[in-house]
């Protein structure tokens, strides 16, 4: 491999593209072809089905990088990934095989920053304005944490239930960065995750957004898999 990967950049519950921004754009700076695409959160299988959309879009090699329940979606891709040659997880899922979102998050108390979710009557869960801007997104500006929160983009509850299949970690180098202070997934889960997958890892002082709080961290990462996927 000799030119550079595409990036694609796949956002969680409760965000949309826009939350990858500062990342993008220094991405872009270096010159890395970049897609964020908005991704509906309407169940796990159109998510997957948005995303292997979108890898069919690039036009060679792609890194993936996700965050949060968008980890859950790039594992889902399974053994089947086209044009995939790396996957970066920022403090996101990345589950095993037969596991499930809900079945990991309720084998210890709620996280602050999702104890009180709102589930809708057409089965959407939406985070409390104090929730998302103290905890889901608390050492963010509450500025711009505010208008992050004017802007969440509701899951479907039934993600939580999903069964994994064969994860795309078993088949793709991975890097992983968890963020110590997350108050959304527990920063002792994303270790997990990091270790079987026998991914390479970083640790930063940031709260569950790093890509909006530690935009150079997760830039750094990203770019530090794009390099290394050249040299395979």
């Amino acid at each position: 491999m000799t030119a550079r990967p595409n990036i694609v950049l796949v956002h969680g519950a409760w965000a949309d593209g826009s939350c990858w921004s500062a990342v993008i754009e220094r991405l872009q700076a270096d010159g890395y072809n970049v897609t964020a695409p908005q991704f509906p959160e309407t169940s796990l299988a159109a998510d997957v089905a948005r995303l292997r959309q979108v890898l069919a879009r690039q036009d060679g090699p792609t890194l993936v990088t996700g965050h949060s329940y968008g980890g859950q979606i790039m594992t889902a891709l399974g053994t089947d990934a086209p044009n995939v040659v790396g996957l970066v997880y920022i403090a996101a899922f990345g589950l095993d095989q037969g596991e499930t979102i809900g079945g990991l998050l309720a084998q210890g108390p709620p996280t602050p920053a999702l104890a009180h979710l709102d589930i809708d009557k057409e089965g959407f869960a939406w985070l409390p304005e104090d929730d998302f801007v103290n905890h889901f997104a608390g050492d963010v500006d509450p500025v711009k944490a505010r208008v992050m929160y004017a802007v969440q983009q509701a899951l479907a509850a039934s993600t939580l239930e999903d069964v994994m299949g064969v994860p795309a970690w078993k088949s793709q180098p991975s890097w992983y960065l968890v963020a110590e202070n997350d108050e959304a997934i527990p920063p002792d889960a994303e270790r997990q995750f990091a270790s079987r997958m026998g991914a390479s890892t970083i640790e930063v002082p940031s709260g569950h957004v790093a890509m909006v709080s530690h935009p150079d961290a997760v830039t750094q990462l990203t770019e530090t898999a794009a390099q290394a996927v050249l040299q395979r």
